[in-house]
């Protein structure tokens, strides 16, 4: 009975500490704001403002909109976004898709160039440079495929730090997650849908009340760090399948690749993402359960 309550705290440990690496990724917005002399801002997707007062060096946004109130020293650069200038920016602002607004007493020290609308200039405004547009079908046509590239990278290095972190801090708990992975992989898949089934379903009870709404706002907040774990628990879950003996984090990584490696192909991938998280979380409903019977 000791062994399996130390399991199940060790569970409980792995799980908790998945999910505050979770919350510490989540807490940091999508919109930026800008501190007073920051070096440059660099963005793949999200809104970034340079508040009055605040200075930087750049800002570099890949998709979102941008704010210049403040003062940038170097240059602004937006793929994807409307941008707006009532601030200083002392090099080239650059805008490919958007408008871009340069209101009264705005200044840029540089060139203005833009790829799709024409910016709207305040007769007030200053521009030191030209105002004028470049030709770069090529390269927003290929924006698309650069987001796609940039998030598969962003999901594999948090997945990555995830998993890592997991199995280090809590190497019993992982392994009462393969354990189940090996004995009970079928009824894992059945636990995986109810809980993916279930879920939104509270969700969508629990939100029709006034009192219930906190639980339901509650509860929609948890589907992404559950699901982060989830997914990463079937990638340990095979890692360890295939690399039986040896280090965990050797076989973490090896399940990892493979769940990677299927992510990029446009179908299947999206086919076994889901899959991997419907699995996870039955994993991880069956690793508790079974470390709540006593032994």
């Amino acid at each position: 009975m000791l062994a399996n309550e130390n399991r199940g705290s060790c569970l409980w440990r792995w799980m908790s500490a998945s999910l505050a690496v979770v919350a510490v990724a989540l807490s940091s917005p999508a919109a930026a704001t800008a501190g007073e002399g920051e070096d440059a801002i660099v963005v793949v997707n999200g809104a970034v403002t340079v508040e009055r007062g605040q200075v930087v060096d750049g800002v570099f946004v890949a998709n979102g909109d941008v704010e210049v109130a403040g003062t940038v020293t170097g240059d602004v650069f937006v793929a994807s976004g409307d941008l707006l200038v009532t601030g200083e920016v002392e090099g080239d602002v650059v805008a490919l898709t958007g408008l871009t607004r340069v209101g009264p007493r705005a200044v840029v020290g540089g060139d203005l160039i833009y790829a799709d609308e024409e910016p709207e200039v305040s007769p007030r405004a200053s521009v030191g440079g030209e105002v004028r547009q470049e030709d770069w079908g090529e390269f927003i046509g290929a924006l698309p495929l650069i987001g796609a590239v940039a998030l598969w990278v962003g999901i594999s290095v948090s997945a990555l730090i995830l998993g890592v972190f997991a199995v280090m801090v809590a190497p019993r708990a992982a392994d009462a997650v393969s354990e189940q992975a090996r004995t009970r992989l079928v009824l894992c898949v059945a636990y995986g849908l109810a809980v993916f089934v279930g879920v939104p379903l509270a969700i969508v009870l629990a939100s029709a009340t006034l009192i219930g709404l906190p639980l339901g706002l509650a509860l929609l907040l948890a589907l992404l760090p559950l699901a982060a774990i989830a997914y990463v628990s079937s990638a340990w879950a095979l890692g360890r399948a295939l690399v039986k003996d040896g280090s965990r984090v050797v076989a973490f990584l090896a399940g990892l690749a493979i769940l990677r490696v299927l992510a990029i192909l446009p179908l299947l991938g999206a086919l076994v993402g889901f899959a991997a998280v419907i699995v996870g979380l039955g994993l991880l409903v069956a690793a508790i359960g079974a470390d709540r019977r006593p032994a």
